[in-house]
């Protein structure tokens, strides 16, 4: 392993290995097929059926139903395919499985059958299982010993993610709007389709990196999840640490609690959109899908409290810091991935997109800028990964070459689209791009910001974060204070949503590099996987929540109104946010000394 590790540093790009800059260029084509598909969800879904460019009409709940539960199983099935890769097939294999489950996935959504939709959605998330966790192991595999750098590298390979992101929205959004929603959905395919082949054919620049897991991989680096083996990770347990393997009870409390949890998010949106039920029976005023979440929800907190309680002190505090960032991450993810849902119905419904004279064509420059910039970069980061790779991986280069002249093609024709018309009307789907576009321009920022010596601390980062997304939607609030109770559509400035995005990202970009780094220093190494997961159920409660409040804007918005909707969405982040601010004291304590 160390020397293909030294080998991969021997041909470096921007000073660091080729190689992270394949896995830069794979992530971002599989996160521009994930957001151009997943942007275009909600639109296609409630488009009315009699149109130019017709969807299925769906009511705003039953299609924000079924995403809420597609968003949340995107988390939970990583839980699954990093346990595979590290047992069975390594990463690469892992990735590749991914990429070529998720192609089948988006081609299955172009054909724009019921049957096939509902195939293509299981496949992406089945697909994003094996693809999500894996990318990010690699990076970790190739800096072992070269720690220092490895900050550098995953930023660079958040900058792939939020490039994907960026041109997916726009380019997919853009063809789905204007041509047809199987374009946007085959294009997805097809770009998730080339990063699969320049990936597999640059599999030989990495050696054994990523490769199948031997023995003394196990045991070097332990990944037992469940501690069933405390011999194998004895000399790694601190003296005063008593182990905590985990106990029938516990396992039987793990399989109820996961298949309630799953019970409902399957059920939720079979109730509302096939009018059936997995739970047909009432307990009280409750259906039978809220009565076994809240019993599932119940048994897992058993399980939490019973676990923690049977750790040392120092142990058992840190790991209830931990689970307290855990519910705010619940609350921020349930709020912020608004975004996908009733934020992008806001931007086709509510907002006047319409532009004239002047400002469709400062709009027009901007737009062209905004495009064209980052491509030109990114292209030039292609040039330097060919130039240093072309006699080693040379037929991953063509791919990758192909592909970016496709990009540039499809970025050319907008761009002398929408210059043609005399005035423009921007494109829904773009206003997703600008959480893209922020995260790139704030990062460095931010950055800054946590290496000085003003850097905050855990529960104030979370604080603000939270608080910053309440006032983005303080925003929505106040631009939608004229529109009457009920109405469907409305015409308010732009400016208001754009506004919206800025304080989200800024609230992001407070919260998302905190929590997983935060647990990592918190948690005892031999329960990382273990408590890597709870982190992935914490985002993914997170998603279907999101989905089950986003779904209720229209009646919100019929029983009192659209501004009532968005104040809820400021007032309850902002509270929590308050009350993580109030507990910095206590959780400063319960992490002894982890800063």
């Amino acid at each position: 392993m160390s020397t293909d590790i030294e080998n991969l540093f021997k041909d470096k790009v921007i000073g660091h290995p080729a190689g992270l800059f394949v896995i830069f260029f794979t992530e971002m084509w599989e996160r521009f097929s994930f957001y151009g598909m997943r942007i275009l969800l909600i639109l296609f879904l409630t488009a009315p059926i009699l149109s130019d460019n017709p969807g299925w009409e769906w009511p705003r709940e039953n299609a924000l139903a079924l995403i809420g539960t597609y968003g949340s199983l995107l988390y939970l099935t990583p839980i699954l395919g990093g346990w595979i890769a590290d047992k069975i097939t390594g990463y690469r294999v892992a990735v590749v499985i991914g990429c070529l489950i998720m192609t089948l996935g988006h081609a299955a959504m172009a054909i724009e059958t019921t049957t096939s939709f509902y195939l293509g959605l299981g496949l992406l998330i089945l697909g994003t299982g094996f693809f999500k966790p894996n990318m990010t192991s690699m990076i970790s595999d190739m800096y072992k010993g070269k720690e220092s750098k490895k900050d550098g590298a995953y930023t660079i390979y958040y900058m792939g993610v939020n490039a994907g992101a960026f041109f997916g929205m726009m380019l997919c959004g853009y063809l789905a709007e204007n041509k047809g929603w199987s374009y946007g959905f085959g294009l997805a395919g097809i770009f998730m389709l080339l990063g699969l082949i320049q990936f597999w054919l640059a599999k030989d620049l990495f050696g054994n990196i990523g490769g199948k897991p031997s023995g003394v991989y196990e045991v070097e680096l332990p990944q037992n999840i469940n501690e069933e083996h405390p011999k194998e990770h004895e000399t790694n347990v601190p003296p005063t640490e008593k182990l905590n393997p985990f106990t029938t009870f516990d396992k039987i409390l793990i399989v109820l609690s996961s298949a309630g949890g799953l019970l409902y998010l399957f059920n939720d949106p079979l109730e509302k959109i096939g009018d059936t039920s997995l739970a047909p029976f009432t307990v009280g005023s409750l259906s039978g899908s809220n009565f076994i979440v809240l019993a599932a929800l119940v048994l897992f907190l058993i399980l939490l409290i019973t676990r923690i309680s049977r750790y040392v002190p120092i142990v058992r505090d840190r790991i209830i810091a931990v689970s307290i960032f855990g519910v705010f991450t619940v609350f921020f993810f349930a709020f912020f991935e608004q975004s996908l849902g009733s934020m992008t119905l806001f931007a086709r419904d509510y907002t006047d997109r319409s532009l004239v004279g002047n400002s469709a064509m400062i709009f027009k420059i901007v737009d062209l800028l905004l495009t064209t910039i980052p491509l030109i970069i990114i292209t030039w980061v292609l040039v330097l990964l060919t130039k240093k790779t072309y006699k080693k991986i040379g037929l991953s280069n063509v791919v990758l070459a192909i592909a970016f002249a496709g990009l540039w093609f499809l970025v050319i024709y907008r761009l002398m689209d929408k210059f043609s018309q005399d005035g423009n009307e921007v494109d829904a789907t773009w206003f997703g791009i600008l959480n893209s576009f922020f995260i790139i321009t704030l990062a460095p920022f931010f950055s800054r910001w946590w290496e000085s010596k003003y850097n905050p601390s855990a529960a104030m980062k979370y604080g603000i974060g939270l608080v910053l997304l309440g006032l983005g939607f303080a925003f929505l609030s106040y631009g939608t204070g004229d529109i009457p109770q009920g109405a469907k559509t409305a015409s308010v400035s732009m400016i208001f949503l754009i506004l919206a995005y800025l304080f989200h990202t800024m609230g992001e970009l407070c919260i998302s590099p905190v929590g997983l780094s935060y647990l990592s220093k918190l948690v005892p190494g031999r329960m990382i996987g273990f408590m890597f997961g709870i982190w992935y159920l914490a985002i993914a409660v997170g998603q279907k929540a999101a989905g089950t409040m986003g779904g209720m804007i229209d009646d919100i918005s019929e029983r009192y109104s659209l501004s009532t909707f968005f104040l809820i969405f400021t007032l309850i982040p902002i509270g929590v946010g308050v009350i993580s601010i109030i507990l910095n004291p206590l959780l400063k304590r319960l992490m002894h000394g982890v800063r």
